[in-house]
């Protein structure tokens, strides 16, 4: 009896995809792997007012700042279809932090995953500075004051406002639309040798794949390119994109790990998950970590946090965080809207509008944490699936998600959102 249980636990943990890339491969998509012609893949997304492509219908509710928190989670709790998207800061911040804070915000009601947007802050001044930026894609949004007005009262408008733009988002009809209309982001979390060795080449593989054919792309996690720093700036598209991309390098590691470390990062980087998995060096980190970017694909641009791509499609860098909450909350703020997320150890992180998509080689991370997986590159491990099979295996998923599958962190609620902040309040 036990053993049945066991059995039945297995079965129920162990992610979709694994052994065999080509059995969720349907309609234009098998089509396309057939031929080895991806430019012809489809998928069903919902297109906003400025041409972008969403794969998600979301109605959010974004507090500009930590005091607005309450009042937007009582008008989630009050009009179902909505998420609040509760953060921790907001009050005194200035310089260039406070420009990220704001850029960070206007990104994440502006991502095409976001059908409309209820903002609300404590006072209107910047509360208005967040719907404008926002209202520029042409998506129906309105802001809110807290002061001289209250939460009840607050609450009560928005809410209100929120119940229109969910009954107005709900018919809104998906199309089909080219493969080139996707927008993808990766970082990876809880490495270990297998990252390198198969769930990170797994997402180069897809990039290798889909880059020429249109789609943008994005990588990040400045820190952990330490030790391979020679090897990245060589894939950058032109010297000045790769002396652009170093001088970026450079001054994060020394205005912030340099400045700021004790003895060394050993417990930040590699991190104790990254150890117990046999990784004892940011060097041995980083050159698994350059294997999500491929073999054939060059960035375009190094970006700043949250800005978004302006030179076209491509691959582009983005000075991030290597914490994983906030590195992909940085990347939906700049547009991305899947997210391709390699885990060695097994990582849990989502995010409330990107559906975060992962994948892994570690066979004890399938069993011991299926539940959270979505592609089950092990295989590779095993020498019974190879690269571009695995490559294929995360297109699949990607174009699943991207009509509607849930994601394995949807489903089980993870909506970690964490906005960078750079340095101390005033």
């Amino acid at each position: 009896m036990f053993k049945e249980a066991a059995q039945l636990e297995h079965e129920i943990a162990t992610p979709f995809v694994g052994g065999a890339p080509d059995q969720f491969a349907t309609g234009a998509l098998a089509t396309a792997r057939a031929s080895q012609d991806y430019k012809s893949a489809t998928f069903m997304g919902w297109r906003r007012e400025n041409g972008r492509v969403g794969v998600r219908n979301h109605v959010v509710l974004l507090p500009l700042d930590d005091l607005s928190n309450a009042a937007c989670e009582a008008v989630a709790n009050n009009v179902k279809g909505t998420m609040a998207l509760p953060h921790a800061y907001g009050r005194l911040q200035f310089g260039e932090d406070l420009e990220l804070h704001f850029r960070t915000l206007i990104g994440i009601g502006s991502n095409p995953n976001v059908a409309a947007v209820v903002v609300i802050g404590i006072e209107d001044q910047w509360t208005n500075r967040v719907v404008e930026g926002i209202a520029r894609t042409g998506k129906p949004v309105i802001g809110f004051g807290i002061e001289g007005h209250g939460d009840i009262a607050t609450v009560a408008k928005a809410s209100y406002q929120a119940k229109r733009f969910v009954q107005w988002a709900t018919e809104l009809q998906r199309e089909e639309c080219p493969i080139s209309d996707l927008w993808v982001s990766t970082k990876c979390g809880e490495s270990d040798t297998t990252t390198g060795l198969a769930s990170c080449p797994t997402v180069g593989n897809m990039y290798d794949k889909l880059i020429p054919h249109g789609i943008y792309g994005v990588f990040g996690e400045t820190s952990e390119i330490t030790g391979a720093e020679h090897l990245c700036r060589e894939r950058a598209i032109s010297p000045e994109i790769s002396d652009k991309w170093y001088t970026m390098w450079k001054s994060y590691q020394d205005d912030v790990i340099e400045a700021h470390k004790t003895d060394d990062l050993s417990d930040s980087q590699p991190t104790k998950g990254n150890i117990a998995g046999g990784l004892t060096t940011i060097e041995e980190k980083a050159l698994g970590n350059l294997e999500k970017i491929g073999h054939e694909c060059r960035f375009i641009d190094a970006l700043q946090p949250a800005e978004a791509p302006a030179k076209g499609a491509g691959l582009y860098f983005m000075d991030t965080s290597s914490a994983a909450a906030e590195c992909v909350t940085l990347m939906a703020a700049a547009g991305y809207v899947v997210h391709t997320f390699p885990t060695g150890q097994g990582n849990v992180i989502g995010n409330p509008i990107v559906p975060v998509i992962k994948i892994t080689g570690n066979p004890r991370t399938v069993r011991t944490m299926g539940e959270h997986i979505d592609v089950d590159v092990s295989g590779v491990l095993r020498r019974e699936m190879t690269i571009p099979q695995a490559g294929d295996a995360l297109i699949d998923m990607v174009v699943r998600t991207a009509n509607g599958r849930l994601t394995a962190a949807e489903s089980l609620g993870h909506r970690e959102f964490v906005m960078t902040k750079l340095y101390r309040s005033a």
